[in-house]
């Protein structure tokens, strides 16, 4: 029984092998997906998927701080700076020097040295105030504030300038031009005189040695001197023949004149 069955299982074999073809043929069924699986829509072409990835979401517009609270509105425009007025100087009605120029005219009217404020004139001696007040504080531009009461600016410079602070800073690059305030300080601390008296130059003028022969000071007032003038700065002013630093003036009406330095 079990030989014939052998013997048939090779008769099958060789008739199968015998076949052309059959040993390619490979046997294939078609799938039918139930009706009730939804098929995948195709992608986008504009976002093609990326296999492992999840597409992002729209981003959302943030929000600062709570909601409800509306932003504060942007600052006003900085305003642009406040020009200054010209600097002009004050009219001249003789034929003297013009107002700050160094050193005494011939026949000029001079005081002898004053040291006592109380002989000031009311509007001088509050001028002069102001001015002290103004420089204590450090800032530059409230001294400019009070030059501006003026109606023309008092003459800080024999040049062409237009802007004090800039000027004081550009002489005086280490200390941002406060050095100049020290200066001005120490001056209207000095004995002053008075010049022109009841002429249109009519004047009080810081420090005394302005308008003073410095071959005529005495030593004590040298040292006097020396509290704003270097050694060297002397030997310049005796080779020029007058003072030619710092020097204020003041008009008995109160009305400041010059702060200015040089000839």
């Amino acid at each position: 029984m079990d030989s014939r069955r052998i013997l048939l299982a090779v008769v099958l074999t060789l008739l199968v092998a015998s076949e052309p073809g059959a040993q390619n043929r490979v046997r294939t069924e078609t799938i039918i997906p139930p009706a009730d699986v939804p098929v995948p829509a195709a992608p986008s072409p504009s976002s093609p998927a990326v296999p492992g990835l999840t597409p992002a979401t729209p981003a959302t517009p943030l929000q600062i701080g709570p909601p409800g609270i509306t932003p504060p509105p942007a600052p006003p425009p900085i305003a642009a700076p406040k020009p200054l007025p010209p600097v002009r100087l004050p009219p001249i009605t003789s034929a003297g020097k013009p107002y700050g120029r160094a050193g005494a005219r011939p026949g000029q009217k001079i005081s002898d040295v004053i040291t006592d404020l109380k002989l000031l004139p009311a509007p001088v001696a509050r001028m002069r105030a102001r001015i002290i007040e103004a420089a204590r504080t450090g800032d530059l531009d409230k001294l400019v504030t009070v030059m501006q009461t003026n109606e023309t600016m008092p003459i800080f410079s024999f040049a062409n300038e237009r802007d004090p602070v800039a000027y004081w800073r550009t002489n005086y690059p280490e200390s941002g031009g406060l050095e100049v305030l020290s200066i001005l300080l120490e001056i209207l601390d000095m004995g002053f005189v008075h010049v022109d008296a009841g002429t249109p130059q009519d004047m009080y003028v810081w420090p005394y040695f302005a308008y003073l022969p410095l071959k005529d000071l005495t030593a004590a007032q040298k040292v006097e001197l020396f509290k704003v003038v270097t050694g060297s700065d002397y030997r310049a002013m005796q080779d020029f023949g007058a003072y030619i630093f710092y020097r204020v003036g003041i008009a008995p009406d109160g009305t400041w004149h010059f702060f200015v330095s040089g000839e």
